[in-house]
């Protein structure tokens, strides 16, 4: 992925940037109070209608969340050119409810540690979602990968928060 690539929806734009060999921030403003959207990243029934990216082909199986400190998360997913789920699982370090959310990423060792922040101005929130990693190589890979669908799931994001699907 370029630095500096972009997303765009009808009024927001999500920015992807490499911050150094190991890090990476992603940022979008929402049309909707920090509140709201901290919902939307911490309840599973929320958070299962936006974090796939729709054209990755993937099903999620599962969504299991206790979004608060030393709580932890499991999510399963399904690609359909493999018989076997995936699961993506960590433990929250941090929740401050409207915020901030900390979690590690503990299916393999070069997992990152994900910070997303929550900042309210006029009704509007700003996300700033961060990604380290222990590793450049481990970066890459996300660069890569997964990384590249998160444009696409912050736009499903502001369709949900929107009132859409």
């Amino acid at each position: 992925m370029p630095e500096g690539k972009e997303g765009s929806s009808a009024m927001n734009r999500t920015t992807v940037e490499r911050k150094s060999d190991r890090e990476f921030v992603v940022t979008r403003m929402f049309n909707a109070p920090a509140r709201i959207v901290f919902e939307a990243w911490s309840k599973p029934e929320l958070f299962k209608r936006w974090w796939v990216p729709k054209s990755a082909g993937l099903s999620l199986l599962s969504c299991d969340m206790d979004a608060r400190t030393r709580g932890s998360y499991r999510l399963v997913f399904r690609h359909p050119a493999s018989d076997q789920p995936i699961a993506f699982f960590g433990t929250y370090r941090e929740v401050t409810p409207n915020k901030r959310m900390v979690w590690t990423n503990d299916e393999s060792d070069q997992g990152a540690v994900t910070t997303v922040t929550f900042e309210e101005n006029d009704g509007k929130t700003l996300v700033t979602f961060h990604e380290l990693y222990p590793t450049k190589a481990a970066l890459d890979d996300a660069l890569a990968g997964s990384a590249e669908g998160l444009p696409e799931q912050f736009a499903q994001l502001d369709e949900l928060l929107a009132g859409g699907s």
